[in-house]
């Protein structure tokens, strides 16, 4: 039996440890917090989001991104500080707008195969997660932004997800809470919502009944490599530990991958992006009959909102490139409120928990799914925003390379 190593306990690296298990092989995940889906998985907007697989690489979303680094409050918040990192990422990222519809139509395709993993597994481990089967509605404020976006959701549907235009009489009729004025809006039923950190708990928990190791507080320090094998140097509290030695080893860990693959001689070009939720706690009856039960995306805001359970109310939003700094800042969390009081204003707002993580963006936003140089170097990481909406697919994908390079 084949002795594998899974690096980094969020969504990415528990969905690998556990297809990489059902395929009977000894698998052993490190962590460095106390427990699965601590940083990144811990907290976002909790969409399973196919009607969301539209790359960003576009020059209307180039020259919207230059218009919001003027106005305050916008989605985008660029650190004018330079660095290198920072610089070839974006020259990347606008060296990939030519292959803008080829990566769309294939995030849906890994989309729509994910969430048929995800809920199986759910179903099959009992796992709890707050999952609604309600859709997504994404809405516009305007006739151009619901003409603009035409174009997209031709792709979207082409690549075989199930969307619809609706009218404001119709979004009302599938979200009645939402307030304001809307001009128009699309409607992925098939779309889905759940808690991503109660899911990875859960399915790390299921690992670990199917024989599989956790190393919780475990921070990989170093790898090591040649043509056969891979050793891992880990420990805790700066105590390195001696080294472990793996048939293979796959690399989930985030914005920390960039790092651990530049040590066997990979490069991976991951920035990371700052993401901010809040999660509103529904305390009384009135806010708890005042906030949808339809996840949304608004378009002009960049924002969405998912229903989690009857008590919670998560609405994640904006995109911060400063690097690997995880300040929450009261700027960046006033808009999500502000947003939570526009357009459901009876909902309390009084008790809000701000939260805040990197998302690890490659420039196309394609995840990194494969081996590395070293045939012993798997990756399944770089997933951006759609960690959660993907993951499940991209594990199956790299478990099934490493069922084929191991026959």
């Amino acid at each position: 039996m084949k002795k594998i190593a899974v690096i980094g306990g969020g969504i990415a690296g528990v969905t690998t440890a556990y297809a990489l298990l059902r395929r009977g092989y000894e698998v052993t995940l490190y962590e460095s917090q106390r427990y699965a889906a601590m940083e990144t998985s811990y907290a976002n907007g909790g969409q399973l989001s196919a009607s969301n697989a539209a790359v960003w690489n576009s020059w209307p979303t180039l020259l919207k991104g230059m218009r919001w680094l003027f106005t305050p409050e916008a989605p985008l918040l660029v650190n004018p500080k330079p660095s290198w990192q920072k610089i070839s990422w974006m020259a990347k990222f606008v060296g990939a707008i030519p292959r803008h519809d080829e990566n769309t139509c294939e995030t849906v395709r890994l989309a729509l195969a994910a969430r048929e993993h995800l809920f199986g597994w759910a179903k099959e481990e009992g796992i709890d997660f707050d999952l609604k089967k309600k859709g997504i509605l994404h809405i516009y404020r305007s006739e151009a932004e619901f003409h603009e976006a035409e174009r997209v959701h031709r792709l979207l549907v082409e690549s075989g997800l199930e969307r619809y235009a609706v009218t404001p009489e119709e979004i009302k009729e599938i979200e009645p809470s939402l307030q304001g004025k809307i001009y128009s809006g699309y409607y992925t039923p098939s779309d889905a919502t759940g808690d991503i950190h109660k899911y990875t708990q859960g399915l790390a928990a299921a690992c670990e009944r199917l024989g599989g190791k956790i190393l919780y507080r475990q921070q990989v320090f170093q790898l090591l490599t040649d043509q056969r094998k891979t050793w891992v140097v880990a420990g805790e509290n700066n105590q390195q530990r001696e080294p472990v030695s793996y048939d293979k080893v796959v690399i989930c860990a985030g914005v920390g991958s960039k790092k651990l693959a530049a040590q066997v001689g990979d490069h991976l070009p991951i920035y990371p992006v700052k993401g901010y939720s809040i999660t509103v706690r529904l305390k009384d009856k009135d806010s708890r009959a005042a906030a949808p039960n339809v996840s949304l995306l608004d378009e002009a805001n960049k924002l969405v909102s998912s229903r989690l359970g009857a008590q919670r109310l998560r609405v994640a939003g904006t995109a911060e490139f400063n690097g690997y700094n995880k300040d929450i800042r009261a700027d960046r969390i006033q808009p999500l409120i502000r947003w939570v009081e526009e357009f459901f204003p009876g909902v309390a707002t009084n008790d809000v928990v701000p939260w805040t993580g990197l998302r690890p963006m490659t420039p196309d936003m394609m995840p990194r799914v494969g081996p590395g140089k070293s045939p012993s170097v798997y990756y399944n990481t770089g997933h951006g925003h759609l960690g959660w909406t993907l993951a499940a697919a991209t594990a199956e994908q790299v478990a099934s390379m490493i069922d084929e390079a191991s026959s």
